[in-house]
């Protein structure tokens, strides 16, 4: 799910909390732990847009940790297999 936060973030640009609810498709509450969970690891910020409202985008530092992830998907395609394999039912 942190990655699927950071992945809208990165390819919409900065947001506010009701867009990533929707795009990411997860709940308020459970947004704004994630949310505060990325930005303590230095992955999205928060800035101010206009009419001061809130917006979170993803850091550069962000950006980095989705190339790798995508990397390490591509490197370890028999595992997304693997898991694939054991969730559906015969």
């Amino acid at each position: 799910m942190y990655v699927d936060i950071i992945k809208v973030l990165a390819q919409r640009g900065p947001l506010k909390l009701t867009h990533i609810m929707y795009k990411a498709n997860v709940n308020c509450s459970i947004l704004k732990e994630y949310l505060h969970f990325l930005i303590k690891q230095g992955l999205v910020e928060e800035r101010i847009a206009r009419k001061q409202r809130v917006v979170y985008a993803a850091t550069q530092r962000g950006v980095m940790v989705l190339k790798y992830f995508k990397e390490l998907k591509q490197a370890l395609p028999i595992v997304e297999e693997a898991r694939n394999d054991i969730l559906t039912p015969y």
